[in-house]
């Protein structure tokens, strides 16, 4: 087995995507593909005695079959003395949502929670399977992000890698290499259903292809491959933009942005609600975000919903705001620390600030009175709280939940920004500051 093209193919692919030798957890559906990688990392660990593999299995429920596929796999993996894991998982149909892609996503979900914590998720996805994702991405109008398909080497929100070593190989060569060393393996009768878009394309379409054009499937990864190596290129290029143009984490800047090209424009935006786990805007929506953003007056409420989060415009920067509920007024007893909200506590320090209060002064913390006033330390006059907040430079959204800190009825600082001048002492007196929660 070792001395055959694919285990080499297979090997050379391996020492790339996992130098350091980690553990692997493979994904095994008893399925030809995944039973041939599982026999291929067996032999990979004949050799390379201190690799450890495990193999695991994912009921979906899907199929009446899935309880013998199960036990298929599981005898199988004793026979080769290979770990063996098995959980089942629940698809709850959405609407809008493709019943293989749900099933995907619970998939990767149930292998991630059961893999050994180190390891990498090792999958058996093959050159075939790479021509059909990028036919149903050309379908549905992907970009080049999307037609560069699946990457030998991918990450999953958990920070879990994932790698395909036989991206590159061909289900025929995989078929042939189980024949030549009689691998039995199931046969899943559902991907004969024609009514599935990548059972029709795999069934119906690439056969034709593949009998019209000699070799057709290698040059058709050849150019999937030039595709990956072209946004690599632009994803470098905007990770630079981005760099440029973000202020903050959650903050673009407007005079930044403008300085570049409509498309490297689109593609900070993208990578900014992408480096913040959001949905991608549809091609209309980030050009009337753009638009707006540059075109709109100065003091223009301009507010775009992206799911969960809006894109807001204060002084020429773009914010993504998650909405937040304003935190509760309360008493401060004893100058003690209090929480704010989970992540924020309000801490007295002791020093410069305002002076102490009196027995008979309730100190509280407040929020959203805008129409109070103060006359700030080293700022001429006194005036409400919102002139001075936007003097600050602070959005509208953001000034509800500044903390205010009361004597009585009297607003004494705004935590962050101002003092109140008339009860300023610069040695023994106190101001409050808001740090993390422990």
């Amino acid at each position: 087995m070792k001395n055959t093209t694919l285990y080499k193919q297979f090997l050379s692919a391996v020492n790339t995507l996992n130098p350091h030798r980690r553990p692997m957890s493979v994904a095994l559906s008893g399925g030809v593909d995944s039973v041939v990688l599982l026999h291929l990392c067996h032999t990979l660990c004949a050799q390379q005695t201190d690799l450890r593999i495990e193999a695991i299995y994912i009921d979906h429920g899907l199929s009446a079959d899935s309880k013998a596929w199960q036990q298929f796999c599981e005898r199988l993996c004793q026979t080769l003395h290979v770990e063996f894991k098995t959980t089942s998982v629940v698809i709850e149909q959405k609407a809008r949502h493709s019943l293989e892609s749900q099933a995907r996503d619970a998939r990767y979900a149930a292998l991630d929670k059961l893999a050994h914590e180190d390891s990498l998720l090792v999958l058996g996805q093959h050159g075939d399977d790479q021509l059909e994702t990028f036919l149903l991405r050309l379908k549905r109008g992907s970009g080049l992000s999307g037609l560069a398909s699946m990457r030998q080497s991918a990450e999953l929100e958990s920070g879990r890698q994932c790698i395909r070593p036989l991206l590159s190989v061909s289900r025929q060569d995989i078929e042939a290499f189980a024949r030549t060393f009689a691998i039995s393996h199931i046969e899943d009768y559902s991907n004969q259903d024609d009514r599935f878009d990548r059972n029709f394309l795999r069934n119906q379409v690439l056969p034709l292809l593949k009998s019209r054009f000699k070799g057709f499937l290698s040059s058709a990864l050849r150019s999937i491959e030039l595709l990956q190596q072209q946004q690599l290129l632009i994803d470098e290029i905007t990770a630079q933009d981005l760099q440029l143009c973000q202020t903050a984490e959650r903050t673009l800047n407007l005079v930044a942005l403008s300085k570049l090209s409509q498309a490297r424009q689109a593609n900070v935006v993208r990578a900014w609600l992408q480096s913040h786990s959001m949905n991608m805007p549809s091609k209309v929506v980030l050009e009337q975000l753009l638009h707006q953003a540059f075109t709109s007056k100065q003091d223009a409420q301009l507010s775009i919903v992206m799911g969960q989060a809006e894109v807001k415009r204060y002084r020429q920067h773009l914010y993504l705001v998650t909405p937040k509920i304003t935190p509760q007024s309360q008493v401060i007893t004893g100058l003690n620390c209090v929480a704010i909200d989970d992540l924020q506590m309000l801490k007295a320090i002791f020093g410069p600030g305002v002076r102490l209060p009196t027995e008979n002064e309730q100190v509280s913390v407040v929020f959203g009175r805008m129409s109070d006033k103060i006359r700030p330390l080293n700022k001429p006059g006194r005036n409400t709280l919102k002139h001075w907040l936007k003097e600050a430079g602070v959005p509208s959204w953001q000034r509800a939940h500044v903390p205010l800190i009361y004597y009585n009825e009297q607003l004494v600082q705004v935590v962050g920004f101002y003092l109140e001048h008339t009860l300023y002492e610069p040695q023994q007196g106190i101001q409050w500051e808001v740090t993390r929660s422990e």
